[in-house]
């Protein structure tokens, strides 16, 4: 796994990439990686927001060892913090755009409700989440967290 630091003032806003091949030991690899990032800004990211954002960048790196791997080698996970927000992103090379599954009583699943859960996770903490095509074919996932309640209603935390 490599990491690559962004740009980071007094505040420790900035943008921070890593890479990981698109295997089972990178989801808590990267999991260890970003929660080290984040809890050593120097403006901490509150607790309960750390919490959620590190439960999403494991769903959403699972679903991509999961369903991404064999057209998608490695997969890059950005970590930005900006204007009230924690922006996480999990792009990949595979061209599917997945989508969120509904969930259905009494009936038994073994997964398939990653992005489900993200897209829950997101909404509960008042903040946003999309899937978009890049350049190259592939995908990034992104969600993005109010890192205060008051955040959310001053703004948008923005795409790519």
């Amino acid at each position: 796994m490599s990491g690559r630091l962004g740009v980071s003032g007094p505040s420790g806003e900035g943008s921070w990439r890593f890479t990981a091949p698109t295997t089972a030991p990178s989801v808590p690899g990267l999991r260890h990686a970003v929660r080290e990032l984040l809890e050593r800004r120097p403006a901490p990211v509150p607790e309960d927001v750390l919490q959620g954002a590190l439960l999403i960048l494991s769903e959403l790196v699972t679903n991509a060892v999961q369903h991404a791997a064999l057209l998608s080698p490695e997969i890059t996970v950005e970590v930005a913090l900006g204007g009230g927000w924690l922006r996480l992103a999990v792009e990949d090379g595979h061209p599917y755009r997945p989508k969120a599954l509904a969930a259905e009583p009494f009936r038994e699943h073994t997964g398939g409700r990653g992005l489900l859960l993200v897209k829950a996770l997101t909404a509960e903490a008042g903040g946003r989440c999309d899937v978009e095509q890049t350049d190259a074919g592939g995908k990034v996932i992104w969600a993005a967290l109010p890192l205060r309640p008051s955040a959310a209603d001053a703004g948008e935390p923005g795409s790519r």
